[in-house]
């Protein structure tokens, strides 16, 4: 029977290691006591943050670490979930422009008290240049130094870099004029533009660095792959010096005389290499033709189809400075646009004082991989000439132009220009069409 004690029952004496171990147990138990408290006040204060922010606390994860999906994270699209979208395709726009001459009035255009400026001559083309992801021209002329204008096809570095600012971002250089000056001509005029900021296509400095690049350009724009190649018939009679036959892509294997036999070897080997790399869009341009003459030949047909056997999507040409037919394939997604016309020159020929600007939407389908020219169209141009020697030449949007005359804006061209511009629109309507009709 337990013992009970009392006020007046005196208290048993007890050992003094019973008393040690009895207050080791009670601090123990104080300890876990004091620390369950202080847990409790740490959720708390945790639970009142939460609160306030009203949402879960955020914890940082370190790059490329992979963490498991939870609620909120994006899964991909699939059978369990099957809401998610898909990725867009995506679309860019190439505008492609004619024939740049270099001429004397051409260089006079951009003359003012003794210095050279072309930003007024291009204001107008500009939006249209600059709007596009990538814009290309062929420049017939060379960056060589005085004297400049139509004797040497020199043009002052003014020019280039007007060119850039305007957008321009691609100038061909394989056409007649590739080496005008010689291959020393050849070479400034590619460094010149290799600093403006301008990419050249078609010709190389060196043996080299044609081996190197294998005849064509890869670039990514708007982030799709496009292969660039770029071809001349010939360089008006001239031919290249022995150690340097690889500086210019060319056509024909009898370049400097008859433009009869066609180099199917070494198109193949340059379009051949530019697949290899597995490009998603591959855009050849061609100066070719015969100037001032309509006739497609039978070499031009064969080499056509050589290079859409070969993969090229686009085929832009240049050289007979009049604009030629266009033919768009929506199903292929291909395009031949046989001739663009003279983007600037004098303009003194009938049919040379109008051109277009190609316009060209390349899309890729990103479900599938699958990239094609979904839509081809056009802008025509018109150069218009002084009529006062004064007065320097102007590139001028067909449809701007007419819409400020009729609305009789303060700074509309004259009657008589208006209607130039009024048949030059007509004449590019019937010429783009299959087939195209011949200038009067």
């Amino acid at each position: 029977m337990a013992q009970e004690y009392n006020e007046t029952t005196p208290r048993p004496k007890r050992d003094p290691d019973q008393i040690r171990r009895a207050l080791q147990r009670r601090q123990a138990k104080t300890m876990r006591l004091l620390t369950l408290c202080a847990v409790l006040t740490v959720c708390c204060l945790v639970l009142v943050v939460i609160i306030i922010r009203g949402g879960q606390p955020q914890a940082s994860t370190p790059e490329n670490t992979t963490t498991a999906p939870t609620e909120s994270t994006t899964l991909p699209a699939t059978s369990e979930n099957p809401t998610q979208p898909p990725e867009p395709d995506t679309v860019i726009r190439l505008v492609f422009g004619g024939d740049l001459n270099i001429t004397d009035k051409v260089v006079a255009a951009g003359t003012q008290d003794g210095r050279y400026d072309y930003t007024k001559l291009l204001m107008d083309v500009a939006p249209l240049l600059a709007d596009a992801d990538a814009t290309f021209l062929n420049l017939e002329g060379n960056f060589c130094g005085v004297p400049y204008g139509t004797g040497s096809a020199s043009a002052p570095p003014e020019l280039a870099a007007a060119l850039k600012n305007a957008g321009v971002d691609f100038l061909q250089l394989a056409n007649s004029y590739s080496i005008y000056n010689g291959l020393t001509g050849l070479s400034t005029t590619v460094n010149t533009l290799r600093s403006t900021g301008i990419l050249p296509l078609g010709v190389f400095v060196s043996e080299a660095e044609q081996s190197e690049s294998q005849g064509f350009t890869l670039v990514n724009i708007g982030g799709i792959r496009v292969a660039i190649v770029a071809f001349t018939k010939g360089m008006d009679g001239m031919s290249l010096p022995s150690g340097s036959e690889g500086c210019v892509n060319l056509l024909y294997t009898d370049y400097a005389t008859t433009y009869q036999k066609v180099d199917e070897v070494g198109i193949r080997r340059v379009l051949q290499a530019a697949a290899a790399q597995q490009p998603d869009i591959t855009i050849a341009l061609v100066h070719w033709g015969s100037e001032f003459n309509d006739t497609i030949s039978p070499t031009q047909q064969a080499i056509a189809t050589m290079m859409q056997e070969e993969g090229v999507d686009a085929i832009v040409g240049t050289h007979s400075h009049f604009v030629q037919k266009i033919e768009y394939d929506p199903t292929a997604g291909t395009v031949i646009a046989w001739s663009l016309g003279d983007f600037l020159g004098d303009a003194e020929k009938s049919g040379t004082n109008y051109s277009i600007l190609l316009q060209l939407e390349i899309t890729r389908n990103n479900q599938t991989g699958q990239t094609t020219i979904s839509a081809c169209d056009y802008t025509g141009l018109y150069v218009l000439t002084p009529e006062k020697d004064e007065a320097p030449l102007q590139i001028l949007r067909i449809d701007a132009v007419m819409t400020m005359y009729e609305s009789n804006h303060i700074h509309k061209v004259s009657a008589q220009a208006y209607s130039n511009i009024c048949y030059a629109l007509e004449r590019i309507q019937a010429r783009t069409k299959y087939p195209a009709e011949p200038e009067p």
